[in-house]
């Protein structure tokens, strides 16, 4: 069997509203064991590398919309990030509201931007909309190292001098950095709910059927246009989510963090945690965020983690199209069919 016919979403008749609920329960049961544990353990400096990992999960959880629902490579996704976190930062010193309405304007602000960028994929498809979303991703590198991101000034763009500026105040419930994480995994485990039931209903049917092919799609009733668009704006979305909380777990935000080169390694890092599985987004986050962590605790120059990643990907391409998360299910389906067969005996 093929990744492609992997990812193709199970029928109308095989997913009823009853057992969608079943099939959900793992992801928040998962998140909250993750973060118990990361939260217990974890000292400061791992619990803030373990924060912005679960954060960037949900920016992995947009590609892997695009990508493994319906094979498009869109290499700005750490653009809509800085959208989403520049959005919240700039509300947030503006109107100080309590920190989610920020959250959620920063994730509909990136959903809008996410809408545009991928205007161009109702036209193009593999390598040439994998150039037009990287030069968007180098255009907003352009535009974020000349404005900054907002800390409490006036105008526009709310940029302070000096002594002048601000943190953007976490949420109420959360305001402590042991705190914060599970808040962040609280938000992670809903997006990723968010991701996954689009996956197995009415919308990820039709994206496998435009994967297939969009004369397919077009011939069994599906709207192309709107269940494109559909996929960027929940792409952006959830980017913009992963930018306000970013935002929250330092306070302020920096432009040179958000260079086009860092939507090239998301989208590397999405294949080698696998796109095909939800927890394949944590993955990745973990590798975006922890493996640097780790060789900076060593004392080894993190620029290391380049040469890491690319044989990764390579290994991924070559050997393990379903990524590290694709293993592990494979390993689990083994071990429980062992087991029934035991059971069986």
């Amino acid at each position: 069997m093929t990744v492609q016919e992997q990812t193709i979403a199970p029928t109308a008749e095989s997913l009823s509203m009853v057992r969608l609920p079943k099939q959900l329960l793992h992801v928040p049961v998962t998140m909250l064991i993750f973060s118990a544990v990361v939260a217990l353990l974890a000292n400061s400096f791992w619990l803030s590398a373990a924060t912005s990992a679960v954060a960037l999960s949900l920016s992995v959880a947009g590609l892997a919309i695009l990508y493994g629902q319906l094979g498009l490579v869109s290499l700005c996704q750490f653009a809509l990030v800085g959208v989403g976190g520049w959005v919240t930062l700039r509300v947030g010193h503006a109107f100080h509201p309590p920190f989610e309405l920020s959250l959620l304007a920063g994730g509909v602000v990136a959903s809008v931007v996410g809408l545009a960028f991928g205007v161009p994929a109702l036209r193009l498809r593999g390598l040439y909309l994998a150039l037009v979303t990287l030069m968007l991703a180098g255009g907003f590198q352009i535009v974020i190292s000349a404005w900054g991101f907002p800390d409490g000034g006036p105008g526009f763009l709310g940029r302070a001098d000096g002594s002048g500026r601000a943190m953007l105040a976490r949420p109420v419930i959360a305001d402590g950095e042991v705190s914060y994480f599970p808040y962040v995994c609280a938000v992670a485990a809903i997006g990723l709910l968010i991701a996954q039931w689009h996956k197995l209903a009415r919308p990820g049917r039709a994206w496998a059927l435009i994967r297939k092919g969009e004369t397919v799609a077009v011939a069994s009733g599906v709207n192309v246009l709107i269940y494109k668009a559909w996929a960027f704006a929940l792409s952006g979305f959830l980017a913009g989510l992963a930018g306000g909380l970013l935002a929250g777990n330092v306070g302020q935000l920096d432009g040179r963090a958000f260079g086009a080169f860092e939507s090239l390694n998301l989208f590397a890092l999405a294949i080698v945690g696998g796109v095909f599985n939800w927890y394949g987004a944590v993955i990745a986050g973990l590798l975006l965020r922890a493996v640097p962590a780790l060789l900076t605790d060593l004392g080894i120059d993190g620029y290391v983690t380049i040469g890491i990643f690319g044989v990764a990907l390579f290994h991924a391409l070559a050997t393990a199209p379903t990524g590290i998360a694709g293993q592990i299910s494979a390993l689990l389906a083994r071990l429980n069919a062992a087991l029934s067969r035991g059971r069986a005996r």
